[in-house]
């Protein structure tokens, strides 16, 4: 539970480096697996990032780049990069979900607010501690999590903290995933999770984290939808009094919440957006770099707009609407950026969702490399 930021014991129980750190097979295999059956589309490609090969002072930088577009991280007062520092992390993309299985030496990390000023990055995050203890720090509260439990925080405020040897598995959403419920989920912001819901959550968690190398392409969109609505409910259970007022969010975080909030209207244009947040108009490209400029975030904005209405089976909107909706005055362009964004034609869609075959978007094959965790959440950013 939250508890004020005073009350931090700096010198808990295993903050100090372990002797050696145990290895085990990773992925971890269930104790029970399903029958294999057979498949009609590819299983998921992990991305793994490792120190473990690397020279013992090498260890610790490695894992200092990797993470850097995240957050800062250092090693524990004390403790020398020469002793090595043997993490790993195994990325499975789940469409607009990244699911990370991580396992590192103890360590403190810093998202500062000059940090999200000029990072894209304003992911919603939840993690399910399997062994260790983490204290992290949000607009001076401390929330302190350990085994079994989950964590809810959201990426675009800035926060701080330090963990344990730990092992964890943390999913990252996009914004925009949960935009709808933003501004509840906002005040449950750096929560511990509990009740019924939190422990249902755990379950499911559990159960799709043992399957991660069976899941095929067609189950991701349910997967990912089942995830986002458990944890609303969750977060909107607890909502306890955290969240900081909106002038602490992150300029990306209030850019995305303006877009989703003005998606369809004609007004929406690189001028407004620079109105709103009180920036120039090359501060917005900067932001806006790593998604191709901000037009085409926003046209690719509407585009996954049109697809989740294709996708509902009690949508009943003609096409042609939905594709005026998105800003397409002209339906052959519409069909043409949508297949080329989906890898399937608007009628496709939602012919299988008429079926109840959902189609999956088919992601550009560059979205599963990366060398760094910020490589990784590019591909769940839009």
């Amino acid at each position: 539970m939250n508890k004020d930021s005073g009350s931090e014991d700096n010198s808990a129980e295993g903050a100090t480096w372990p002797a050696h750190l145990e290895r085990r097979r990773w992925p971890r295999e269930p104790a029970v697996r399903r029958q294999s059956r057979p498949r009609a589309s590819p299983t998921l490609v992990p991305t793994r990032f490792s120190t473990h090969e690397l020279p013992k002072a090498e260890q610790f930088p490695s894992w200092h780049a990797h993470m850097a577009p995240l957050v800062d991280v250092q090693l524990p007062e004390g403790i020398s990069p020469d002793d090595g520092f043997p993490a790993e992390q195994v990325g499975w993309h789940l469409g607009e979900l990244l699911v990370v299985q991580q396992r590192a030496p103890g360590f403190s990390y810093t998202r500062s607010r000059s940090m999200l000023r000029s990072s894209p990055i304003d992911h919603w995050n939840v993690g399910l501690v399997r062994s260790g203890r983490a204290w992290t720090e949000v607009d001076r509260r401390v929330a302190e999590i350990g085994p079994g439990e989950v964590f809810f925080r959201s990426l675009g405020y800035p926060y701080r903290g330090r963990t344990t040897e730990a092992e964890t598995i943390l999913l990252f959403m996009p914004y925009e995933l949960l935009a709808d419920d933003a501004s509840m989920l906002e005040a449950a912001n750096n929560s511990v999770l509990s009740g019924s819901l939190a422990d249902l959550l755990v379950n499911y968690i559990n159960g799709m984290e043992a399957n991660l190398d069976n899941i095929t392409v067609e189950e991701v969109p349910r997967i990912v939808r089942t995830i986002r609505d458990m944890v609303v409910a969750c977060a909107v259970a607890v909502r306890p009094e955290t969240g900081g007022p909106e002038a602490k969010m992150g300029v990306m975080e209030r850019a995305h919440r303006y877009i989703h909030l003005n998606l369809h209207s004609p007004e929406l244009t690189p001028e407004a957006i620079c109105r709103e947040l009180g920036i120039s108009r090359t501060r917005l490209y900067q932001l806006f770099e790593p998604s191709g400029g901000v037009l085409n975030y926003i046209r690719r904005r509407r585009l996954l707009q049109a697809y989740a209405d294709l996708s509902d089976p009690t949508n009943n909107r003609p096409i042609a609407e939905i594709a005026e909706a998105a800003g397409f005055d002209v339906a052959a362009n519409f069909t043409r950026a949508f297949s080329h964004e989906f890898g399937a034609s608007p009628r496709e869609i939602r012919k299988a969702a008429a079926a109840e075959r959902p189609v999956a978007p088919v992601p550009p094959s560059e979205r599963h490399g990366g060398a760094t965790i910020g490589d990784w959440l590019k591909a769940v950013r839009s």
